[in-house]
């Protein structure tokens, strides 16, 4: 296997990531389970589609914030991706660490469901990037 057939394998797996932390937050979101654990999946899916981004980027860095500093500053602010993918995937990671990390945080359904909607559009827009840029060629 190739170089190259390598990190479309990688980038597949990351995609089916998303799309597994996409139904995960479904399925929570349907039996009302914690919205702490909704907005930790969504986030997921997001973060998952990126990682299958930069799989074709000479860039790695071990921490999340690394991660979506670098995605913001090649995709978004150079106009490759619309803003909003990037608005939502700064949000969420925002909500998933407040409801993570910090004491006493209880996030509400409200805050959370639109990230469900917000976390299939943005996985679906870098697979259609992926599709067009990376994997039709």
């Amino acid at each position: 296997m190739t170089d190259k057939e390598k990190q479309f394998q990688l980038a597949r797996y990351r995609l089916q990531q998303a799309d597994d932390s996409i139904n995960e937050a479904l399925y929570l979101l349907s039996g009302r389970q914690s919205p702490r654990s909704i907005i930790n999946r969504a986030y997921y899916a997001m973060f998952y589609a990126v990682m299958a981004l930069i799989v074709f980027e000479s860039f790695s860095s071990s921490k999340h914030s690394g991660v979506i500093s670098y995605f913001n500053k090649k995709f978004i602010k150079e106009g490759i991706l619309p803003n909003e993918l990037g608005h939502s995937i700064n949000k969420a990671f925002e909500l998933r660490q407040e409801g993570d990390y910090r004491e006493y945080v209880d996030l509400t359904y409200e805050q959370v469901e639109p990230f469900i909607q917000k976390a299939k559009v943005f996985v679906q827009s870098i697979r259609d990037y992926l599709q067009k840029n990376v994997f039709g060629s």
